[in-house]
């Protein structure tokens, strides 16, 4: 039988493991931060409706450039630009770009504005996909270490970026995996600081009542992107859809890289049928953050660090071994994540139902979440 060490592998890519995340059919699944709710039945129906009607033309190569999807997701970000300022400012399509999930949208920026000799920094701990894609596409990973608390500031992030002057640099905001916000003030400060690419992915933005999206800012910032996901609020994750806001000469350099034809035509009707009922999709968005603060609550209670979060999840200290709760918590059908972050775990807030058999679960490990002894 070959094995990986017999391939002529890349060299960055020798010794390196994919990503993933444990996939058990377990009854409460709360390890890769989904909207657990299920979707309304009135959107179910659409969606099923629009896909039945999109099959009919699946003998014919979809869309190439999604123009109807992209006008979607225009009106849709538009809100923040025209809701949250009042202003009645809108976003025109040519600024949308869309793929199978936020992850191959930020592969496609690394495509276009990384490779050989060029640099990828972010400030850690963070999403751990970030340097998997700077490995695939062969991009020099620059992990920069958050301070204590990690919470960025414009002084912090502009005098790392100005030190090391990445060719990309990504802020996640709210970040994952420890829920921190992130602040447009720090986002200005860094677009300032450096001459490369800033990506700021706000795969959780939704989830934040307190901060505006840096979408705002885009205008007259050619180089800043913004990254978002239907994946998360929008209760899409298995539908695979990604998308991205920027200057429209940005969604042409993701056109050199892009693969023909990259959106299914089965993608593109459910999204686009999926963003017609926004606000229906979103409707479980306020439950999840009751949820998520009656979770941080219940630990804080029980003698737990809780960061403080913007997501629909929280990055928890105080466990004496995490692996242990961990693997104590999965014997008992409830599936979180363990990042390897020393005495730390990240829990998702999912349903009402799902959140209490979580409380439930770590009131009986006891304190440090370590399960008793047997006798």
């Amino acid at each position: 039988m070959t094995s990986l060490s017999d391939l002529p592998l890349r060299a960055n890519l020798v010794g390196k493991a994919p990503y993933g995340a444990p996939q058990d059919p377990v009854p409460v699944s709360l390890n890769v931060n989904e909207n657990t709710h299920p979707l309304p039945e009135e959107v179910v129906a659409d969606i099923a409706a629009s896909l039945a009607e999109a099959v009919r033309g699946v003998n014919r190569y979809p869309d190439r450039d999604f123009q109807e999807l992209r006008e979607a997701l225009a009106r849709y970000l538009g809100r923040d630009l025209g809701d949250r300022r009042g202003d009645g400012r809108s976003l025109d399509a040519s600024r949308l770009w869309a793929a199978n999930g936020s992850n191959e949208v930020l592969q496609q920026i690394l495509q276009a504005f990384g490779g050989p000799g060029r640099t990828l920094l972010s400030f850690t701990p963070t999403y751990s996909m970030y340097p998997l894609l700077a490995d695939g596409t062969d991009t020099a990973w620059v992990p920069v270490p958050r301070p204590e608390g990690y919470a960025l500031t414009p002084e912090f992030v502009a005098a790392e970026l100005a030190r090391h002057a990445p060719d990309i640099a990504i802020l996640c905001g709210p970040n994952n995996p420890t829920g921190t916000a992130l602040d447009l003030d720090t986002v200005a400060a860094a677009y300032d600081a450096f001459d490369g690419i800033l990506v700021v992915d706000e795969a959780y933005h939704e989830f934040d009542a307190e901060h505006e999206s840096a979408v705002v800012l885009l205008e007259g910032r050619p180089r800043l992107l913004v990254s978002r996901t239907m994946s998360k609020a929008f209760a899409f994750a298995g539908v695979r859809l990604g998308y991205l806001a920027a200057d429209p000469a940005v969604v042409d350099a993701l056109r050199l890289v892009r693969l023909p034809y990259h959106l299914s035509a089965l993608t593109q009707a459910a999204a686009i049928a999926a963003l017609r009922h926004a606000d229906a999709m979103l409707a479980t968005v306020a439950d999840i953050r009751a949820q998520r603060d009656r979770l941080a609550t219940a630990l804080a209670e029980m003698g737990y660090l809780v960061h403080p979060s913007g997501a629909n999840f929280l990055l928890v200290g105080g466990f004496a071994d995490p692996t242990a709760t961990f693997e104590a918590l999965r014997a008992r059908g409830i599936l979180i994540r363990d990042l390897g972050i020393p005495g730390h775990l990240r829990l998702t807030a999912g349903t009402e139902a799902e959140t209490t058999a979580l409380i439930d679960a770590l009131r009986v490990l006891g304190p440090g979440g370590v399960p008793a002894a047997p006798r």
